[in-house]
């Protein structure tokens, strides 16, 4: 079905907004970016303005029409695709993605679809955190879905869960364990701790789960940072692995790899995120479409929010 001039005008205004107050880019910028006159640009902030889309964050149903969703959730069966744009010159993969998240969050949320959250950690959902507007909501609980790290300056692994909740005026509980446990300790002796069977309990009845993904290199958070000291990003690779999600190493078809950090990833298991009602997951970058798609694959993903040029790279993946 196509677009009437109005919804059309509505998706250019969402666009320059975005390009403006998301990617940070001058009215010059955006002017030359979607080659329309600076007046253009200015007459549709105004317009946004008035109209209440701008608020601290942008709230517009036309985020799904700012790229090639639809082509994405043809091509992998994925049930929801927001694709966010990005800076052309100062690419930015986590603050896009983790904007779009938060908008993607509040709509769901003013429909009262979820009671209860699980959280990952990583730096475009501490980007999303940021963005998210302050909300009331009592009843509604943040439940981190993996340990954490104490090493790394980016940001803190143990905060994301609380920050969505301050955010969100929801109850929080923490999963306050290293992400990977030290040799010799198995990991159902570590969980069968009464502290940690309530927290487990809490995440097999979540409502949605907020994942993030990252490959096996330097760009990874959680490969410099929480990698235990006798596995190296090598082994890993050695191992198939294309990447993680929730600390948990995937080949490209999504299936486990043959290693035994496996073994001691204090984390929700994989089956059991398959199984919760929604999943999202946002994660951008050239370097993440290979573990994207293996999330895909292995079924953990209902909504899928990334970034334009991560889009294409996937499209060009799916050909």
């Amino acid at each position: 079905m196509q677009r009437d001039n109005g919804d059309e005008e509505d998706v250019f205004v969402s666009e320059v907004c975005w390009n403006y107050y998301v990617n940070e880019m001058t009215q010059a910028e955006v002017a030359a970016v979607m080659g329309v006159t600076r007046l253009r640009v200015n007459q549709a902030i105004q317009k946004a303005r008035a109209q209440g889309i701008i608020r601290i964050q942008i709230e517009s149903p036309f985020l799904e029409g700012l790229s090639c969703a639809a082509e994405v959730r043809s091509a992998y069966g994925v049930a929801n695709v927001l694709v966010a744009p990005t800076h052309p010159d100062n690419y930015n993969y986590h603050a896009p993605a983790g904007a779009a998240l938060a908008s993607h969050l509040t709509s769901r949320l003013s429909q009262k679809a979820f009671r209860s959250i699980g959280v990952s950690w990583g730096m475009t959902l501490e980007a999303a955190a940021r963005r998210l507007v302050r909300q009331t909501n009592p009843e509604l609980e943040v439940v981190s879905m993996l340990g954490g790290t104490t090493r790394g300056a980016s940001f803190n692994t143990f905060g994301v869960a609380s920050a969505f909740a301050e955010a969100l005026g929801a109850k929080y509980s923490l999963l306050a364990a290293p992400i990977y446990l030290a040799p010799g300790l198995t990991r159902d002796s570590f969980l069968s701790q009464a502290v940690f069977e309530a927290h487990f309990e809490r995440l097999r009845t979540l409502d949605v789960a907020i994942l993030t993904a990252s490959d096996v290199s330097a760009r990874s958070f959680l490969v410099e940072n929480g990698l235990p000291r006798d596995v190296t990003p090598e082994d890993l690779g050695a191992a198939g692995a294309v990447g993680d999600v929730l600390g948990q190493f995937l080949d490209a078809e999504g299936n486990d790899i043959d290693h035994p950090i496996h073994e001691r990833a204090v984390a929700i298991d994989l089956p059991t995120v398959s199984r919760i009602p929604e999943k999202i997951l946002a994660a951008a970058g050239p370097h993440k479409v290979d573990i994207i798609r293996a999330a895909i694959r292995r079924g953990l993903v209902d909504t899928l929010v990334t970034d334009d040029r991560t889009a294409r790279l996937l499209l060009e993946a799916a050909r």
